[in-house]
């Protein structure tokens, strides 16, 4: 959680586009995340500055991005 709350949320609130940002933890104690931009473009360039997080903060399994077609 250090990681996340002193690396990754400081630089996803700065992105440019940013719209929202969500942070869970499932019930297997695993973890995921969904962040909104308002363009692909915006999106594409967050993903682009995404790198591994060190040693034991977290394992990114995978990176997508798409296209917001429906919400509530």
């Amino acid at each position: 959680m250090t990681f996340l709350r002193e690396e990754v949320l400081p630089m996803v609130s700065q992105a440019p586009g940013l719209v929202a940002g969500y942070w869970v933890r499932t019930a297997e104690d695993k973890g995921m995340s969904l962040v909104v931009f308002e363009s692909e473009d915006a999106a594409r360039a967050m993903a682009d500055q995404v790198v591994a997080p060190p040693s034991g903060a977290a394992t990114l399994d995978s990176l997508d991005v798409g296209e917001v077609v429906a919400h509530a």
